[in-house]
């Protein structure tokens, strides 16, 4: 299906230079057979792609098996770490039959009070890599899932230095397999070692999993920041066979019935302030203290004096604490 990704890849660039940090799925013949081209005994031999006849090579196609192929890691490390003045904008790139799609940002770094950080910015791109016959819709879809990603990282870096951390890690995986020269370290792929020790590629690996198979996402980065997501041209293509629903075509029917819509809760509301943290907004706790089944979204809007959109957006709250699951689920009234 043209909405399944064929692959997620993470590249970053800062002062130190630019480095692919992790793909997934990666090909662990491919990276053995680089390895093989740089160690050759002459290193200033030519690789002669053309016959004797002097026909053109054939072009090789960039889409193996359903995945991303015939692209080296450093090939898509330039293709990738862009310039500051592209960064907080949308990406995209089409090379043969694969599009990329992704949303560079720029990570500041972590600092402690009291304390300047030494660190450089770090430019961070999560790049999606789709097959380029994907409408617009779907590219828009990934294109959003990219700055997500982004955001939630860029908080984690703000609260305890989180990003920082997981490019050192990578990339001291990577060099430990470049400076290996005895056969058994040869055997070793960096991003398998990467997945073993980095809790944002085994994340980022969890994304391209789900959404290969359901389409949704639920997961939470560094287990600490919940993001979800959903994508759905797989979800509903999955419930009923060759039904396409593109998000455009959702947008527009909730606008139409959404302040007709209510609110119904799952537990009393006051065992949902219970399972509240303290950091919830003031707008939550205002809207279930006013709550009843029998309002519209537009009249609890009016009676808590809140913007319609932020009751909306507070309906899509799920909050679970003290094994007390609740959800608010919107109904026609």
């Amino acid at each position: 299906m043209e909405a399944d990704p064929l692959s997620v890849i993470l590249v970053k660039s800062d002062s130190k230079g630019d480095r692919l940090l992790f793909r997934f799925p990666y090909a662990s013949s491919e990276k053995q057979e680089n390895r093989k081209q740089q160690h050759r005994k002459n290193p200033y031999a030519l690789t002669v792609n053309e016959s004797i006849q002097g026909n053109p090579p054939v072009q090789k196609l960039n889409k193996s098996n359903g995945c991303l192929a015939n692209f080296s890691d450093e090939v898509l490390s330039n293709l990738f770490a862009v310039k500051q003045e592209l960064c907080d904008a949308k990406f995209e790139l089409k090379v043969n039959n694969v599009r990329f799609v992704g949303h560079p940002s720029l990570v500041p770094p972590c600092v402690k009070r009291g304390k300047s950080s030494n660190k450089p910015i770090l430019l961070l791109n999560i790049v999606f890599a789709l097959q380029a016959s994907a409408s617009h819709s779907i590219v828009k879809c990934y294109y959003e899932l990219s700055k997500r990603l982004g955001t939630a990282l860029k908080q984690e870096e703000k609260r305890c230095g989180y990003v920082n951390s997981q490019v050192k890690m990578m990339i001291s995986a990577h060099d430990d397999c470049g400076r290996s020269d005895d056969s058994e370290s040869e055997n070793l792929d960096p991003f398998e070692m990467i997945l073993e020790q980095s809790t944002l590629a085994s994340d980022l690996k969890h994304i391209y999993n789900d959404l290969c198979t359901s389409g949704l996402v639920q997961i939470r980065i560094n287990r600490t920041v919940p993001m979800s997501f959903c994508l759905p041209q797989k979800v509903h293509h999955l419930q009923n066979r060759g039904l396409i629903v593109d998000p455009e075509t959702i947008d527009k029917c909730l606008k139409k019935v959404r302040p007709y819509h209510g609110l119904l809760l799952l537990v009393e509301p006051y065992r949902l302030l219970e399972t509240l943290s303290s950091d919830t907004s003031n707008e939550l706790f205002k809207l279930i203290k006013i709550y009843t089944p029998l309002k519209s979204l537009h009249t609890l809007a009016l009676d808590t004096r809140l913007k319609l959109s932020v009751v909306c957006i507070s309906s899509c709250i799920f909050p679970q604490k003290k094994g007390v699951h609740t959800l608010l689920r919107p109904i026609n009234s």
